[in-house]
């Protein structure tokens, strides 16, 4: 995972000069890096990651401090990943969390 978020950094970077736009919807590896995150030490299975993906996305969306000032703040590809690492990380945490209480 994180060779692939460091990867990501570098693309997402590359990307941004070749679209001419800061974090372009066009770029998506910072998505699949942040679902990632959401799903560490979470078993694959398709309800797990039907719910992995809606806590991402949430979060994603929701931009929870410190990932909207990552975003806003880190140049390049690094400000383009880093907020969908945050909000990979607050999903993992609360899926764990739901695995553990809520045995899902």
């Amino acid at each position: 995972m994180v060779a692939f978020t460091c990867l990501a950094c570098y693309v997402s970077n590359k990307a941004e000069r070749m679209f001419g736009e800061k974090d372009t919807s066009r770029i998506v590896i910072d998505e699949m890096v942040g679902f990632q995150w959401t799903m560490f030490l979470v078993a694959p299975t398709v309800l797990h990651v039907f719910i992995g993906f809606i806590l991402f996305r949430l979060f994603d969306i929701l931009k929870v401090f410190p990932a909207g000032y990552f975003q806003r703040r880190l140049p390049g590809g690094y400000g383009v990943v880093i907020d969908d690492v945050v909000a990979g990380m607050y999903g993992n945490i609360a899926f764990l969390l739901l695995i553990k209480f809520w045995g899902i």
